[in-house]
């Protein structure tokens, strides 16, 4: 059986991975991760996962194992939503979005290899739309006091507590965690 290697130190790519009975080796890749020039969001995703998958393939052995590397952003009006640092970005960045739609875009690199060898490189991305309800500025300051939104694109978790006010999404879940599943899932099996 091949050995599954995720290129993550993130606990929603690991906990996706473990929902659906597969215990990867993790290793962080590290990487800066600025762009050559500029290009499209999917493009962006897609290439700064080859850049972790290359990472952590020249790092470990890697006879007979996959290998998946991810990125996710949010695009809001054509523009990269970040992580919010501040409680104040975090309630702009969620006041503009309220009763709107967005986009979560992940790009997955999966490297195959056999006696240490490559055998195959598939980089896609999988493209989700995220429609929010309306909330108040009050739930939005009250939420903004919580750790959660710090450490996520977008400054939300739709497996978090914000999730509730996500009104309906059109696409992959897991893809919004961090992860997609469906995308991925044909080359593990």
């Amino acid at each position: 059986m091949q050995k599954i290697i995720l290129a993550s130190a993130s606990p929603r790519r690991i906990e996706i991975m473990k929902k659906h009975g597969f215990k990867p080796e993790i290793v962080p890749a590290h990487i800066d991760e600025v762009l050559p020039f500029s290009m499209s969001s999917e493009a962006s995703v897609m290439y700064l996962a080859l850049k972790k998958a290359l990472n952590v393939s020249l790092r470990v052995s890697y006879s007979n194992s996959i290998l998946i590397a991810a990125d996710t952003v949010v695009i809001f009006e054509n523009k990269i939503i970040g992580k919010p640092k501040t409680q104040e970005e975090a309630f702009t960045i969620l006041k503009d979005m309220r009763g709107k739609r967005h986009h979560v875009i992940t790009g997955v690199c999966i490297l195959e290899t056999y006696n240490n060898l490559f055998i195959s490189k598939t980089c896609l991305y999988e493209k989700t739309a995220v429609y929010f309800k309306q909330y108040s500025d009050a739930e939005l300051i009250s939420y903004t006091k919580t750790p959660e939104p710090y450490d996520k694109a977008g400054g939300y978790a739709i497996q978090g507590t914000f999730g509730k006010y996500v009104d309906h999404i059109e696409g992959d879940y897991n893809n919004v965690v961090g992860l997609p599943w469906h995308s991925i899932k044909p080359f593990l099996t």
